[in-house]
């Protein structure tokens, strides 16, 4: 028969209630440190994707297959920052080969990347980059001055080496100097530039290992060696980040774009 409180003491209820109430407490203390990293994480997020409307950028239209994303390393290094800062963005392809007049209206020199930011356009990817890391500042990805140059002569010296038509001019011997030094860099700060977390600098320099490796392996029968694993498990570990996969070109696009340079 279940006990009425009409006729308890209010001291007793109070005491019952009070115990309800401790045990409650102590549950949550138990699990509050889980739940307060939980919500910091879910408020990043939430800062951060607070954005009223999609940002606008243009970018390369694939040459190969409709609707589908083109090869432009730089395009891609802010496609990854808008991704790794979980901001809502809106894809305008752009046919470079045949530009609509409207891009031509707020990009007279016809370059992509172009993004829209305050009712501004802005170009160039350096200046982009930065601006949504001051304007999006959680996560933060900017690299320290020391380390941000780190991998930066790769992407050129290995332009060099695509184009050469003359095996002893030096340019493979060129690009393996700077592989290596960057293989060196991972090996003592990895896995990433700046070490545990990626930054600013790996989002650039990451797109532009994608071409390398496939143009490199498809124009010249060329990979880097094994000789460099802590360089070979970079490229790996970028390649395999879900913003990376989600905003990379196809390899026949990245093929197609490198052949006119290879070819003429």
């Amino acid at each position: 028969m279940a006990m009425s409180t009409a006729n308890l003491p209010t001291t007793v209820i109070s005491l019952s209630a009070s115990i309800k109430t401790l045990g409650r407490f102590s549950l949550f203390s138990n699990n509050s440190h889980k739940i307060k990293n939980l919500n910091r994480r879910a408020l990043i997020v939430k800062m951060s994707s607070s954005v009223s409307d999609p940002l606008e950028i243009c970018v390369k239209a694939s040459i190969t297959t409709p609707g589908k994303l083109g090869d432009c390393p730089f395009t891609q290094r802010v496609l990854l920052t808008l991704e790794e800062k979980h901001l809502p963005y809106d894809m305008k392809m752009i046919d470079l080969a045949n530009k609509p007049e409207w891009f031509l209206k707020v990009s007279p020199e016809g370059k992509v990347p172009l993004i829209k930011l305050d009712d501004k356009w802005l170009a160039d990817s350096d200046v982009i980059t930065q601006s949504l890391d001051e304007k999006y500042p959680d996560p933060p990805l900017s690299t320290p001055p020391e380390k941000a140059s780190i991998g930066s002569k790769i992407f050129s010296t290995y332009i060099g080496f695509l184009k050469s038509k003359d095996q002893s001019d030096g340019t493979e011997q060129a690009l393996l100097s700077e592989l290596t030094s960057f293989n060196d860099h991972i090996e003592k700060n990895g896995p990433f530039i700046n070490g545990k977390h990626v930054s600013a600098a790996d989002l650039a320099l990451g797109p532009k290992l994608y071409h390398l490796e496939i143009a490199l392996a498809h124009y010249k029968q060329w990979s880097v060696p094994a000789s460099l694993p802590y360089m070979k498990s970079y490229m790996e570990k970028i390649f395999t980040m879900d913003s990376f996969i989600k905003t990379r070109a196809l390899p026949e696009d990245v093929i197609a774009g490198w052949r006119p340079k290879v070819m003429g």
